[in-house]
């Protein structure tokens, strides 16, 4: 009973790209290089890049980053420009459809979806949001602890590759040497 509106359908929830799209990580995991292989492969090898990467996640780098952003976002201009425009639109499309009990909601509200995502304001404003949030937190926040885990995986990388594989243990050498004498079978599976 809203005066013939339709509304409470809840939020649309039309959603741009994924960040890590727009910021140009890789979108699906990439196979790993063993370490030895990580030294000899180019600085701008994905399969590297990859496993920096991982090593950031590993580390809650990202959520750590996330969170942050998130912590802002709603009290930047940007963001509440973003909304402000979203729920006009929302109420527009809203304001030009009867209410009655036989409205399919569900197909309204893909057309409410499609209609915003098709409009740009999503694209744009988002852009906007992290333009006020995350810009201003790239270079003397985010990119100094990049730094320090990239170079704390660079070093953990050198010292596995340094580390040679421990010789063999002489019990093992001793049964499996056939110049030992030793010709019982007694630990062989039966």
């Amino acid at each position: 009973t809203d005066g013939g509106r339709v509304g409470a359908l809840g939020p649309p929830s039309p959603l741009p790209p994924p960040l890590s799209l727009k910021l140009g990580f890789p979108s699906a995991p990439l196979p790993r290089p063993s370490p030895a292989m990580a030294k000899n492969l180019p600085p701008e090898d994905p399969n590297v890049i990859a496993k920096i990467v991982d090593h950031l996640k590993n580390r809650g780098l990202f959520d750590e980053f996330r969170r942050d952003c998130l912590a802002d976002v709603d009290t930047k201009p940007a963001y509440q420009n973003l909304r402000q425009r979203v729920d006009n639109f929302v109420s527009n499309h809203l304001a030009n459809h009867e209410w009655n009990p036989t409205l399919n909601k569900n197909q309204l509200r893909n057309e409410l979806r499609q209609r915003v995502c098709k409009s740009g304001m999503l694209e744009s404003g988002v852009d906007r949001i992290i333009s006020q949030v995350v810009d201003p937190k790239l270079y003397h926040i985010f990119k100094p602890q990049i730094e320090k885990a990239v170079h704390e995986f660079m070093a953990t990388e050198m010292n596995e590759e340094a580390v040679p594989n421990p010789p063999q243990e002489p019990e093992k050498q001793e049964l499996s040497s056939p110049a030992s004498g030793n010709t019982s079978n007694a630990l062989a599976p039966a």
